[in-house]
């Protein structure tokens, strides 16, 4: 099982790289953002599909995605310059504690 959270949190990294590299991909014109963006979703996805098979399906896309929400915006902050307002803010917090109660006390999560 630890090897399957290693992995999902190399997708995690893969996919936020990709993410990122989306706005400077200019509609996949620039060669090497757009290469980063195909690359990193494509190590996501393997990856992903390589966890699930350990770790239920719910908590796996709920970490990943609660995840790279969170570090997306926090990586947009130095590249874009686009701050989140308090909403914002208020609502990575929420995710963070949802990715949490469901992995702490769900039976989903096969604890």
């Amino acid at each position: 099982m630890p090897n399957a959270y290693i992995q999902l949190a190399i997708a995690i990294v893969a996919e936020v790289i990709g993410t990122s590299a989306l706005k400077a991909s200019d509609n996949f014109t620039n060669l090497i953002p757009s290469l980063l963006v195909v690359t990193g979703y494509g190590i996501s996805f393997y990856l992903l599909a390589n966890v699930v098979k350990e770790i239920p399906v719910g908590i796996t896309y709920a970490i990943w995605s609660g995840a790279g929400i969170v570090l997306v915006a926090l990586i947009s902050i130095v590249l874009y310059r686009q701050i989140p307002d308090l909403a914002a803010w208020l609502g990575m917090a929420l995710i963070i504690a949802g990715i949490m109660v469901m992995n702490l006390f769900s039976n989903m999560s096969g604890h």
